[in-house]
């Protein structure tokens, strides 16, 4: 990060509030299309992409050198099945059947991958159609379980990823994936994951996204406040059940062809259709520019569960431990988990600004490395984004209401070293 994109974020976040983020966001209808590689610096994302929260498209030539698109793809840009058989086939892998719905999504099961590549090669003979339905290979931690395999190298823009440094470094999870559809294959109108930003490379085929900014939404919910599985369903033109959808904008639309990647901003609702059989990898993200956005949607999804069963407030002597329990339960996360997930990343940065790293340490594919090369001022305006979230996590009612003795450091404490550590830096 250099000096003009850091004050540029400094004046940014300094007047920032998640309704004037939301206000910010409104569509033009226009994607920008990132052409050259060499011409766009992790600055010039920085500025115009993450801080507006705006989507753009990078071309295939940002792809071009990654082994995945070399080996998993057929001279005439089909998957190909016998080199994925070969490399991946005795994996256990989640499918999902897109002909099916299940409240909010499809449902899933776990199938070899071999049987899935011999249920997708047939789909294609006959022209696509199959008594078991639409099947699409969803959310494969391929990165995980093949960590030797050359597939991809994560671009310079989307390495400050405080979602999977987490992850990683508590070896329990992570939120890269690999997706794998027939033509005709999709996925059902969401936001992402603790409303992350993602970015989606497609390794051949072509996606069609409807994408709508944050707060566009809230026009397309029901009369019970339910949004809709599918945005394109006539059904939302019945006002009675849709009372607001004459009111809601057109989705801002991208045809996503082979090579290209797709930046995602966060809490941007979309729906996603494989036009062709379609090979991509995604990865959900979250740093210092949206940080607060996962914060907020936190508060949201407890008050939520707090809604939900608020008569047993008062019979219930853990209630709101309960309360954190169900939401983990739904989001993956409680309010403590998150303060440890904000030590994490405060902590890898404290290190870097006040030791540094050697060589060795900085050819290595680790997140410590990863922070070292994107720059002081970049550890820093980290550090002065945790703070502020750090800050308001810690006067929150229901996280002072919670056991936080086993907490170490203990939020005053680590507020105080984040502080220090940015006062320093800066001098």
């Amino acid at each position: 990060m250099d000096r003009a994109t850091f004050a540029c974020s400094t004046a940014f976040f300094r007047d920032y509030s998640s309704s004037s983020h939301t206000a910010f966001c409104l569509p033009t209808g226009h994607v920008d299309f990132i052409e050259k590689v060499d011409s766009f610096s992790y600055s010039d994302f920085f500025r115009d992409y993450l801080i507006p929260n705006h989507p753009c498209i990078f071309s295939a030539k940002f792809t071009e050198g990654w082994g995945s698109r070399r080996n998993w793809v057929t001279w005439d840009g089909k998957p190909n099945f016998d080199y994925l058989l070969q490399k991946f086939g005795e994996a256990v892998v989640p499918v999902a059947n897109c002909d099916v719905r299940e409240y909010n999504s499809n449902p899933k099961e776990q199938i070899p991958f071999k049987e899935y590549i011999n249920y997708w090669k047939e789909y294609i003979r006959n022209d696509y159609r199959s008594s078991r339905g639409c099947l699409y290979l969803k959310d494969w931690h391929l990165s995980r379980a093949f960590p030797e395999q050359d597939v991809y190298t994560t671009p310079v823009y989307f390495t400050s990823d405080w979602l999977n440094e987490y992850w990683d470094t508590i070896g329990v999870d992570d939120y890269r994936f690999v997706y794998m559809g027939p033509k005709g294959s999709w996925t059902p109108f969401h936001a992402d994951v603790f409303r992350s930003y993602s970015w989606s490379a497609n390794i051949c085929g072509r996606k069609k996204w409807l994408l709508y900014p944050p707060g566009q939404e809230e026009n397309l919910k029901d009369r019970q406040g339910n949004l809709p599985f599918d945005v394109t369903a006539p059904s939302l033109q019945d006002s009675s059940v849709y009372p607001r959808y004459t009111q809601s904008q057109p989705p801002v639309e991208i045809l996503q062809e082979a090579g290209e990647i797709v930046f995602i901003p966060s809490g941007w609702h979309h729906q996603v259709y494989n036009l062709e059989d379609t090979i991509s990898i995604n990865h959900n993200w979250v740093n210092g520019c949206n940080v607060a956005i996962m914060w907020c949607f936190l508060q949201d999804e407890l008050a939520a569960v707090q809604r939900e069963i608020n008569e047993w407030k008062d019979p219930m002597d853990d209630w709101h431990l309960q309360c954190q329990l169900i939401m983990k339960s739904c989001t993956g996360i409680d309010y403590k988990e998150f303060y440890n997930f904000l030590k994490v990343i405060a902590e890898n940065r404290i290190s870097i600004l006040e030791k540094g790293l050697d060589d060795e340490a900085l050819a290595k594919n680790t997140p410590k490395a990863a922070i070292s090369t994107l720059g002081m001022l970049h550890a820093v305006f980290d550090l002065k984004r945790t703070v502020k979230v750090l800050t308001s996590l810690s006067a929150n009612e229901d996280f002072k209401k919670l056991d936080l003795t086993s907490l170490s450091p203990p939020p005053e404490a680590l507020l105080h070293h984040l502080k220090a550590a940015i006062d320093t830096a800066l001098l």
